[in-house]
């Protein structure tokens, strides 16, 4: 039985989302992130990072979420583009582009934003510029194509989409005028039965919400040392 480590964020999300796609049989091991739950030693024995998710298939330990779709599409044969070289390459390139670009720009933009202390004013420009640019190019690749590989939803697909829905927190309650064919996606996703489900994770276990010196805490322990000094 595979056991999925999982928050109700976008990294997770999207491995949900491959998972309930296919049809897979999980686990669901709720990690409250909030509550510094990804710093325990058992999660830390199956993702050394302490990041959700993390996936255990059997004897098999996968960490990082685009690994986890990876390693989930060609065990099983699904979600992936035609077995061509080029497709591969393609596949490939845009995953790597939401995992180094996407995720960590958006992430940086959202912790300036909403959470980091002043003075941030530098901080904040340079990712919430680097955010709308990377949301920029994957809508232009969605202008040309249904899907992030052409006519085929794939795991690209759920990549992005777990990203997206959380676009208007990233770059402000305006940003769909500027994404429309990302917005296009994320509705046509979202309108699937397993997203639904995915969307309904959240509601099995009380996943804590507030952003109080618990939480902050455990999600910036950063700032210990920034208090220490």
């Amino acid at each position: 039985m595979i056991k999925l480590y999982y928050h109700p964020s976008p990294n997770p999300a999207k491995v949900a989302l491959f998972l309930e796609e296919a049809g897979l049989p999980y686990e669901l091991v709720p990690v409250d992130t909030r509550k510094g739950e990804q710093h325990a030693l058992e999660f830390l024995a199956v993702n050394p990072n302490g990041k959700t998710p993390a996936l255990v298939d059997d004897d098999v330990v996968v960490f990082d979420s685009n690994a986890i779709l990876l390693y989930l599409a060609a065990k099983n044969g699904a979600f992936l583009p035609d077995d061509t070289p080029a497709a591969r390459a393609q596949m490939l390139s845009w995953l790597m582009f939401v995992a180094t670009g996407i995720g960590p720009y958006s992430g940086q933009a959202v912790h300036f934003k909403h959470f980091a202390p002043e003075p941030k004013e530098y901080a904040v420009n340079r990712y919430d510029f680097e955010a709308q640019r990377h949301w920029a190019l994957i809508d232009a690749q969605l202008a040309k194509h249904r899907y992030m590989l052409g006519e085929t939803y794939t795991l690209v697909d759920m990549a992005v989409w777990g990203w997206a829905r959380a676009v208007p927190f990233i770059l402000g309650a305006d940003a769909w005028s500027n994404l429309p064919n990302v917005k296009r996606l994320l509705d046509e996703i979202n309108a699937r039965p397993a997203a639904q489900r995915v969307e309904s994770l959240k509601t099995r276990h009380s996943f804590k919400t507030e952003m109080d010196d618990e939480a902050r805490k455990a999600l910036f322990p950063q700032n210990a040392r920034l208090a220490a000094l």
